[in-house]
């Protein structure tokens, strides 16, 4: 396939894309999308060795009528038609994946139930690539659950087509163990007047560097990004988004909070918005909220914001990143609560908004208690 290059770019929708991992160099860490990460942790994703001797499997049990999950081999046209890959790794993970899943919605289908379909390491020792295709038909309205546990050691893509008057509802789920490893690159095309509410849950996993990439390919469309990360001690979390605005009449807005407790936690929140000349009437907004708990976390938050046409309906950001508000815990410890039930209550009420968004309440009542065990073993 062939390489499409500007020199040197001007913004990131203008940077390398290539299928051919040879056309991408070697990482050494200065690269400024990769500054944050720490390289020596990856066990091989940047080098592709060992070569694919990792493995991972798909679960799914019964699906909503209208939804099918199946696999599909790599020469496949859809494979590679919503995402080209920008960065090493996601070629790496796009050449070697072999067989791709294909989870696809019926046009002008009204699921009823949420689909949940499972990726599961088959253990860390090992590189595993891995490759999925999420197609929703013209008018249809889904929910997708792709949640990912187990050991591993992961570079995978994910491609999602939301065709034009479609909506899709898609949480995605990292709750490894905490021996894998994961980069991962999303890329979601939305067609005219359709419409994704991604959430993003990030808690398991010893690294794991997630990059959402949304592009517009017709008026209307409309993009809503949330995520919840907690990253405990010695955990890396490394979210990344990438809003395109290319079509006029778009909205985006993208909300993450996380929070982080013991020695060498670490986060990082990058999100580029680009409001390209083209996209006017546009309406973005995006804002990364952090919560440390304790000593010794580290949470880094870089919003950007790009903008080539002043006809714009609105176009903001912000970053917030602190310790508890003593305010709030006198509040409630003045009232007879413990203080260590006070921080609790101020967590849960910190994330308690972004996971009422998850549509899914097994879900989201299972992923509430993980939270609660975390500060309850932090003694928090």
């Amino acid at each position: 396939m062939s390489t499409q290059a500007i020199a040197p770019p001007k913004t990131k929708s203008q940077a390398l894309r290539s299928y051919d991992v040879a056309d991408f160099p070697a990482l050494t860490g200065l690269e400024e999308d990769w500054r944050f990460t720490p390289l020596k942790r990856l066990r091989g994703l940047a080098t592709g060795t060992p070569d694919g001797t990792g493995l991972i499997k798909h679960e799914y049990g019964q699906l909503p009528p209208g939804v099918t999950v199946s696999t599909v081999p790599h020469d496949d046209p859809r494979i590679g038609s919503v995402l080209t890959p920008f960065d090493r790794i996601s070629a790496l993970a796009h050449g070697r994946a072999g067989r791709s899943l294909l989870v696809s919605v019926s046009p002008d289908t009204q699921v009823a139930e949420p689909a949940v379909v499972r990726v599961v390491g088959g253990g860390a020792d090992g590189v595993a690539y891995g490759h999925s295709f999420v197609e929703v038909g013209r008018f249809a309205e889904a929910t997708l659950v792709l949640e990912q546990t187990g050991s591993v050691t992961l570079a995978d893509n994910v491609e999602v087509d939301v065709a034009d008057g479609a909506k899709l509802v898609l949480v995605t789920v990292a709750d490894w163990a905490p021996d894998a490893v994961q980069a991962q690159h999303l890329k979601v095309r939305l067609g005219r007047d359709a419409r994704i509410i991604h959430i993003q849950v990030s808690l398991g996993g010893d690294l794991v560097r997630q990059f959402t990439t949304i592009q517009y390919a017709g008026r209307g469309g409309e993009a809503d990004l949330f995520g919840l990360y907690f990253a405990d001690g010695g955990q890396h979390l490394e979210h990344r988004q990438l809003v395109d605005h290319t079509e006029p009449d778009c909205r985006s807005n993208v909300s993450y909070r996380g929070a982080l407790q013991g020695a060498d936690a670490h986060t990082v929140w990058v999100g580029d918005v680009l409001i390209q000349a083209s996209a006017t009437g546009t309406d973005t907004y995006e804002i990364n909220r952090n919560l440390l708990l304790t000593d010794g976390a580290r949470a880094d938050s870089v919003p950007n914001l790009e903008i080539e046409t002043g006809e714009v309906a609105g176009a903001g950001h912000a970053s917030a990143t602190g310790k508890f508000d003593d305010e709030q815990l006198f509040y409630l410890m003045a009232r007879g609560i413990p203080e260590a039930e006070a921080r609790r209550l101020v967590v849960r009420g910190f994330f308690a908004e972004l996971l009422d968004k998850i549509p899914v309440a097994p879900l989201r009542e299972r992923l509430g208690d993980a939270i609660e065990a975390r500060l309850l073993k932090a003694g928090a």
